[in-house]
C-alpha cells in the first residue's frame, strides 16, 4: 500500500457528508473502518507520502500569499485530535501553519458573540490553520449542557427553540464569507466508538507517562454519549456545505486515521492549485542584475 493521487480523491470520496443529506453517525459510518487494509508494516511511510505532498502544497501557499486553509478538526474526548495534528503536519513549515485550541471560553471570550475568539485565529493568506476544536462546540457542547448558555449573556429573543437553527446559519453565512474572501474550509470529525474510547481512557489511567492527559470530567461526559451523536448528526446536516464540507474518518484506528486526515488535506490543496509567483520582466531584469552584482564580489575575492 502506498498513497497515490488517486488514493487522496478516494479518501475525501468516501468519508465526505454530502450537502443537504440526512446523516445516522452510528448507521451510516463504522469507526473501524479502514478501507479493507489491514495495517501494513510500512504504515509510517504511507502517511510520509501524504505528509511530504502537504509540505510541498503549503510551500506554494504560503509563496502565493493570496489564499489560506482552514482545517476544523472536532472529535469527543480521546479520539486522538492532538496526535493527528502532530503527525499529520510534522512535514510542514511551522512559519506557514498554526495551530489554535480551543477549551472553555475565557471572561475576555464571553464579552464577545461566540464567533469572535474563532476569527480572532483565522490562519493569514498564505497559510494553513488548524482548529482543534472550532466554532462548533457553540453546537455540541452548549447543546449538550444549554446551561453554559447563561454565560454568554444573550438578548432573550436570541434564545428558545430556535437558537439551534439561528446558529446553524450564522456558522453557514460565517464560512461563505470566509471562503469568499480567500479562506478555503475543510472540517474533519474523527470517530471513534465508545469502547474504543473506554480503552484508551483505560491506558491514561493504567500508564504513568499518559496520567497527565487524563481528566475526570471526561468519564461524566460519557454518560451524554448518545445526546453529543444526536447533536453531531445535527451539525452534519445543517453545516455540510459545498463551500465548506464536512468528512467523517473512522478513528478506531490510529495508522488509519492519520492517513485518511493526510489524504483529505492534500486533496483540498490539490484543488486549489496554488503556484509559485511568476515575475514580469522589470522583476526579472532586475534580479539577473542582481545576480551580477553577487558574481561580481566572486570575482573580486578571487582577484585578492
Amino acid at each position: 500500500m502506498r498513497l497515490q493521487p488517486s488514493d487522496f480523491k478516494k479518501f475525501a470520496r468516501r468519508f465526505l457528508i454530502e450537502p443537504g443529506s440526512q446523516v445516522k453517525i452510528a448507521k451510516d459510518f463504522d469507526p473501524g473502518d479502514t478501507c479493507g487494509y489491514d495495517k501494513p508494516e510500512n504504515a509510517k511511510e504511507i502517511l510520509q507520502d501524504g505528509v511530504e505532498l502537504l509540505a510541498e502544497y503549503q510551500e506554494k501557499l504560503y509563496a502565493e500569499n493570496s489564499r489560506a486553509l482552514l482545517v476544523v478538526l472536532q472529535a469527543l474526548d480521546a479520539a486522538g485530535k492532538d496526535s493527528t495534528i502532530e503527525h499529520v503536519m510534522s512535514g510542514v513549515n511551522p512559519t506557514g501553519c498554526q495551530v489554535t485550541s480551543f477549551k472553555a471560553p475565557s471572561a475576555q471570550e464571553l464579552e464577545h458573540d461566540y464567533l469572535w475568539r474563532c476569527v480572532t485565529a483565522l490562519p493569514a493568506r498564505g497559510n494553513i490553520g488548524i482548529f482543534n476544536r472550532s466554532h462548533y462546540e457553540e453546537v455540541l457542547v452548549v447543546r449538550v449542557h444549554p446551561q453554559f448558555l447563561n454565560a454568554q449573556r444573550l438578548p432573550p429573543a436570541s434564545l428558545g427553540e430556535g437558537l439551534w437553527a439561528q446558529r446553524f446559519r450564522q456558522i453557514n453565512d460565517f464560512e461563505r464569507h470566509l471562503m469568499e474572501n480567500g479562506t478555503e474550509i475543510v472540517k474533519i470529525y474523527l470517530h471513534i466508538s465508545k469502547e474504543e474510547q473506554r480503552q484508551r481512557q483505560l491506558k491514561r489511567i493504567d500508564r504513568p507517562e499518559k496520567n497527565w492527559k487524563f481528566n475526570p470530567d471526561d468519564i461524566e461526559e460519557r454518560r451524554y454519549w448518545d445526546d453529543y451523536l444526536a447533536a453531531y448528526e445535527e451539525v452534519f446536516e445543517h453545516t455540510s456545505t459545498r463551500w465548506a464540507p464536512w468528512y467523517v474518518v473512522p478513528g478506531d484506528h490510529k495508522w488509519f486515521a492519520r492517513i485518511a486526515v493526510a489524504a483529505i488535506i492534500a486533496q483540498k490543496l490539490i484543488e486549489m492549485d496554488p503556484q509559485f509567483p511568476t515575475l514580469d520582466e522589470a522583476q526579472r531584469q532586475e534580479m539577473l542584475a542582481c545576480r551580477a552584482v553577487l558574481l561580481a564580489e566572486a570575482d573580486a575575492d578571487l582577484s585578492r
